[in-house]
Formats: structure tokens, sequence, C-alpha cells
């Protein structure tokens, strides 16, 4: 569609019945859940196992051809554990699945279909072990480009970003670009620029709200409820 059709109310119900889900169904799963939360299709998320902690002003988006998957698994008692700092962002398609420890700073992005695990999951000789299984640790203001994949036992530094199908299987330095199967640093940042990070967008999160209420109000306010019906049955090219 070309834009949103939904009169303002019936986006309002949306939004509304999408964060009673996320606490009804998925916060009893999770071990915390801050506060400001955004979940866009929040039953596209699958969550396993536990602990799993998520921090405030969380924005995470599923799809039903991109679900989200947080996922806990371990042979070790007291192993598996995934944390997701404050500001951060999970796009469709996201896995991310421990056996041992992730654990995720401030302001990161990890883009649709990225792959993090802290095991092989089966060992190379014996296929119905679990194999090896190594932390590990995504530091603050990370980005995690589409479809990359970050293995067990791999650190990687504050600011640095992870190219689009990379696949990191050694540590990366902090204020770098890496790319490449096996990932390997292509770029240095400039460490006297100044970064604008996602906390920084939610400096204000009622105001935040408010701001985006008062688009939807403007954007939406021609649209009926026969209007959307008619669209939802009749749609027309120009819709």
């Amino acid at each position: 569609m070309r834009r949103d059709h939904r009169p303002y109310f019936i986006k309002k119900a949306h939004l509304k019945i999408q964060e009673f889900y996320v606490n009804h169904f998925l916060r009893p799963q999770l071990e915390s859940l801050g506060e400001n939360f955004t979940f866009m299709r929040p039953w596209y998320v699958e969550i396993f196992g536990t602990p799993i902690e998520l921090g405030n002003c969380v924005n995470v988006v599923a799809s039903s051809d991109r679900r989200v998957s947080l996922a806990i698994w371990s042979e070790q008692k007291d192993l598996g554990r995934i944390r997701i700092g404050d500001y951060c962002l999970i796009c469709p398609g996201v896995r991310i699945g421990s056996a041992h420890e992730i654990t995720i700073g401030d302001n990161c992005m990890i883009a649709s279909n990225a792959y993090i695990t802290d095991a092989d999951w089966h060992d190379i000789y014996n296929r119905i072990a679990i194999g090896r299984t190594e932390p590990v640790a995504i530091y603050d203001n990370v980005w995690i480009g589409d479809s990359a994949i970050v293995c067990k036992g791999v650190t990687i530094g504050e600011n640095s970003i992870i190219g689009a199908g990379a696949v990191v299987v050694d540590n990366i330095p902090a204020n770098c670009v890496a790319a490449g199967n096996p990932a390997r640093v292509v770029k240095q940042l400039d460490v006297e620029e100044s970064f604008t990070t996602r906390a920084q967008f939610f400096v204000d999160p009622g105001g935040l709200n408010r701001a985006f209420d008062q688009t939807d109000r403007q954007l939406l306010r021609s649209n009926t409820l026969l209007h959307w019906l008619r669209y939802l049955l009749f749609p027309k090219k120009d819709d």
C-alpha cells in the first residue's frame, strides 16, 4: 500500500493491542523488560528459555516472514543468558541464541536477519553434544549489519560497525568498520567526531510519544472507517 488507510482510532487501538500482547504474553517469559518499549507485531517474536533481559526504550520489529527469535538452550546449569541494554533496535529476522552468555550494550542496532550465537550447537565429532561455547560481548553503540553472523567468543568494541553479510569469528576493536568473511577491519572511525546515539532520540520519551501521536492525527485525519473498509475489501490501483 502507498499509505496508511486506517482511521486514527483504529491505529491507536492496534498500538494498544500490541502493548497488551507484550505485557500479557512476552513480559512473563522475560527476566526483565524495561520501560517505554516498542514492539511492532510482537506475536512474531519468539522467546525460549531464561534468563533473557531487555532494557529501557528497546525497539523490536518483527514480521510474519521475518520472526525475531531470542533463545537459550544449555547443557550446563546456570549457563545461558541474553542481556540487551537500553535504547537498542532489533530488526525483523534477528536471531540470538545462547548456551553461555550474550551481552549487548546500550544504543546497539541489529539489522534484519543478523544472527548472534555463543555456541557451535553441535560438536565436530560428537554430533549429539552442544559443542564449544564462549561468551559474546557487544559493547555500546555497535551496529550489526544486515545478515551478519557473530560467532562464539567474539567481542565487538564500542561504536564499531559490522558490514552486511559479514561473519565475525575474531574480536573487533572499538571505533572501526569490519566486513567480509571472515570479518576484518576495513576502516577506522574518527574518534574526534561526536556520536549521536539512540539515547538522544529517547531523551524525552513522553514528548516523543506525543509527537508521534500528533503526526498520526495529521496523517490519518481524512481516513474514515468506510474508506478503510473499502480499501480492505476493494483495493484500487492508487491505494
